[in-house]
C-alpha cells in the first residue's frame, strides 16, 4: 500500500517539475533578470545624463557589464534620434540635504558677476582718470 502511494505521488508531482508555478527560479532565469535590470539601470542613467562612473557608484549591487551595455545602448539610441538628456527631478534621499547645503555655500562664495559693458566703462574711466 505504501509503495502504491509513493508511486502515485511521484507520478502526480513529475509534471510539476518544470512548472514555474512553484516559484523556483533557475540560474539562467536569475542571470537573465540581473542582466535585464542592469541594462535598464544603465539606460536610465544615460537618459538622465549621468556619467557611467556615477551610475556604478549609485548602483553598487548591479552587474557592471550589464549597466555599461544598457548605458551604451541608450547612448547610441539618443545620438541616432537626437534626444536630449532629461535631468532627474528628484534627488536621492540622502543627497537632497547635502546638495542644498552645497548650493547655499556656492552662492555665498561666488560674487555676482558684472556685465561686460559696466566692466568696460569702469576700465575706460580708470584709464582716462590716470
Amino acid at each position: 500500500m505504501r509503495a502504491i502511494l509513493t508511486l502515485a505521488s511521484l507520478l502526480l508531482l513529475a509534471p510539476l517539475g518544470g512548472c514555474d508555478l512553484l516559484g523556483i527560479e533557475t540560474g539562467t532565469v536569475v542571470a537573465a533578470k540581473r542582466e535585464a535590470e542592469g541594462k535598464a539601470i544603465g539606460g536610465a542613467c544615460r537618459h538622465a545624463g549621468r556619467a557611467i562612473e556615477d551610475c556604478y557608484t549609485l548602483n553598487r549591487k548591479a552587474d557592471k557589464g550589464a549597466v555599461f551595455a544598457g548605458w551604451r545602448e541608450m547612448n547610441d539610441y539618443m545620438r541616432e534620434n537626437q534626444l536630449q538628456e532629461v535631468p532627474p527631478a528628484l534627488q536621492p534621499p540622502g543627497a537632497s540635504a547635502a546638495a542644498a547645503s552645497a548650493a547655499g555655500a556656492d552662492e555665498e562664495a561666488e560674487p555676482t558677476p558684472r556685465s561686460a559693458k559696466s566692466a568696460r566703462s569702469t576700465n575706460t574711466t580708470k584709464a582716462k582718470g590716470t
